[in-house]
């Protein structure tokens, strides 16, 4: 009797597996991914060569009903999003002219290298250039860039605190974090992990540690900003910079948070962080509107007049990917394939710029308080919406299964 149940269960369980298996194969196969990767080449494509060939101009935004790149030099904290989007695109098609065009976008951002930190987005613009384009050829020059930059990184880590410094010139009253940074420390891990100093993976997960105890509400929605004593490490505030109010739930960082603490547990193995990772998606899932798309603000008092964030939902989507590769939990993974999947989609269907305009996507925003980036394209949202498209590539293999 008990070698039936157990029979039955394994059987259970197989067609479980293989039912899962299957409708993330339709999914993706009814989004139809090379179709839209060449729908990226070609706008990656136009983009470049728009480009003044200056030696610093990198693309970081469109506003809305205009067909004009805004540039940025190699100092912005977007800077290294445009290189990475050349080396996704030399991935997904091995033709060499790629990787030229992603190594010269790639050298703009040299100097960040070489020189002190000034804030914490290091991970952003090195990890996103250098590191992606070590990973696909291997050159040591690369790498060595990657080392480099993470030293730096974590020469703003206050120990009395536990994290990473994130704009020390601003005024906050004290040491200032914010949850962007969980972003950067992949840069940390990377670099413990192939020849840089032990000590940085360390800082990363005190950094992750801290964050997780500080940085979050009792709904696990995350403030933008928390501020400590830099002596004390005592948690003073929390406060938002981006984001509509203090206590209001800002769409793209919860994104990053989302993303964050995947990733950290990717590199850890610590259940402790993907625990924590199913805490943060779950409020941002069950405050979406129907369409997938979050508004820039999930407390914007406009809604549903308030402008979305396509960017957010792209950083979400990626992360939603990993994340269910992770997940044990068969009807959890399965609700986190499916969400992903219809944010990918509805970008697809309504959010690509396609004749509007040369970047991939529309209707993100950047700095709504600031009034800056409202309902534009934005170099960080083409950048991760590739990645889903680069991802969901990789899981084709499902095909040759099932």
């Amino acid at each position: 009797m008990n070698i039936q149940i157990k029979f039955c269960a394994l059987t259970l369980l197989f067609f479980s597996v293989v039912t899962n298996a299957q409708t993330l194969k339709k999914d993706i196969v009814r989004l139809d991914v090379k179709t839209q990767l060449e729908y990226c080449k070609v706008h990656t494509a136009k983009t470049l060569a728009a480009i003044p060939d200056d030696g610093h101009s990198i693309p970081r935004s469109i506003p809305n009903n205009s067909k004009e790149w805004k540039y940025v030099d190699y100092k912005d904290w977007t800077s290294g999003f445009w290189p990475g989007q050349l080396w996704f695109i030399y991935e997904t098609t091995n033709d060499k002219k790629w990787a030229e065009a992603a190594d010269k976008y790639t050298q703009y951002l040299l100097p960040l290298t070489e020189s002190k930190a000034t804030d914490h987005d290091l991970g952003f613009q090195v990890f996103n250039s250098f590191g992606n384009a070590y990973q696909l050829t291997g050159k040591k020059e690369y790498k060595a860039a990657v080392l480099r930059a993470a030293d730096t990184l974590a020469t703003l880590f206050n120990p009395k605190v536990g994290t990473i410094l994130s704009w020390p010139h601003a005024n906050y009253g004290g040491h200032n974090t914010i949850i962007d940074n969980m972003m950067n420390l992949e840069l940390l891990f990377w670099a413990s992990k192939h020849g840089g100093s032990k000590n940085l993976y360390k800082i990363a997960v005190k950094h992750a540690e801290t964050t997780m105890q500080n940085h979050f509400r009792p709904d696990y929605s995350a403030y933008h900003v928390v501020v400590y004593d830099p002596e004390t490490g005592k948690k003073l505030k929390g406060v938002t910079a981006q984001g509509y109010s203090d206590d209001s739930m800002w769409a793209r960082g919860q994104a990053w948070a989302i993303y964050g603490f995947t990733m950290v547990y990717r590199e850890t193995g610590d259940r402790k962080f993907i625990d924590f990772a199913h805490k943060v998606a779950r409020v941002y899932l069950d405050h979406l509107p129907a369409d997938q798309i979050p508004y820039w603000d999930f407390n914007a008092p406009d809604i549903p007049n308030a402008p979305k964030d396509a960017s957010a939902a792209a950083i979400t989507a990626s992360a939603l990917l990993e994340l269910s590769t992770f997940t044990k939990d068969r009807t959890l993974k399965r609700e986190y394939e499916s969400k992903a999947m219809k944010m990918i989609r509805e970008l697809t269907d309504h959010y690509q710029s396609r004749y509007q305009n040369d970047a991939l996507l529309l209707h993100s925003t950047g700095h709504k308080p600031a009034d800056s980036e409202i309902n534009n394209s934005i170099i960080y949202a083409d950048y991760y919406y590739l990645e889903c498209l680069v991802r969901l590539e990789k899981l084709r293999w499902v095909k040759r299964f099932f």
